[in-house]
């Protein structure tokens, strides 16, 4: 009688086999998707920059170049409305538009919306870009421009000539505006002058529904005793605070010092 030889079935090497291949695949699919994060991470932290500062400064040379050419009949244009008013870098709501210059003169009808329209200029942290009318992001902010908020006065008026402006990514153009500090220069030029504000009074932290850091006469209506009480000519810095979030607003005041028409 033939004696028979057992059948061994190697299940543990086969399972092994099986265990290292959901590993491997586990693996590649966490390397895969680190790749694509830090792909994203260096689109927004590098390219978006690059992008959008090249498109500002292109803009900026585009603007004082057509400024030197003799300026065309003035249309009747508006002042820009309410369209796409909200922003991730400033605090909501508007204020009434000024209308007058400090000197008394009418000011000129308003750009056309997302018009780039004045280049500021901020010599403590390098800051030259264009500043264009609405605080949108895709029209306005995203392209590495400054924004002007709707319904706040526009240089030289009486009133508040409010700003907005990423503080990380795209440009960042005022990412740097915590180092400002009292006496420190903005200059705004446009084609018909140059205003000279000096930085006053900052605000480190406030509510982005804070929307009375822009009013007419500037304060603040979460911090009290942040802002001004008497009118004049200022200028508002907003952008969000801390970097790369957007759970507060940073707020620099400047008052116009000087004018001085082209």
């Amino acid at each position: 009688m033939r004696e028979r030889i057992p059948v061994v079935v190697q299940h543990g090497a086969r399972g092994r086999r099986a265990v290292a291949r959901v590993l491997w695949t586990a693996a590649e699919a966490v390397v895969t998707l680190g790749v694509v994060l830090l792909l994203l991470v260096v689109h927004q932290l590098w390219w978006t920059n690059r992008q959008a500062r090249a498109d500002a400064e292109h803009e900026v040379r585009a603007l004082r170049k057509t400024w030197q050419e003799p300026q065309e009949p003035e249309r009747t244009r508006g002042r820009g409305g309410d369209r796409d008013s909200g922003s991730g870098d400033g605090p909501d709501g508007g204020a009434g538009s000024g209308g007058r210059t400090s000197q008394g003169r009418t000011a000129p009808a308003g750009p056309r919306w997302d018009q780039a329209y004045a280049v500021i200029r901020i010599p403590r942290i390098g800051l030259v870009a264009p500043v264009a009318q609405g605080i949108g992001k895709r029209g306005v902010l995203d392209k590495g421009y400054v924004g002007h908020y709707p319904r706040t006065a526009q240089p030289g008026e009486a009133g508040n000539f409010a700003l907005a402006g990423h503080r990380n990514t795209h440009g960042e153009p005022f990412r740097y505006i915590d180092r400002l500090r009292r006496g420190d220069v903005i200059g705004i030029e446009t084609r018909d002058a140059v205003y000279t504000y000096t930085v006053d009074r900052t605000l480190a932290r406030t509510s982005p529904r804070d929307s009375g850091v822009i009013a007419p006469v500037p304060r603040s209506g979460v911090k009290p005793g942040a802002g001004y009480t008497a009118a004049g000519s200022y200028v508002t810095l907003t952008t969000c605070t801390p970097e790369f979030t957007s759970r507060y607003r940073l707020v620099v005041w400047g008052r116009l010092a000087d004018v001085r028409v082209r």
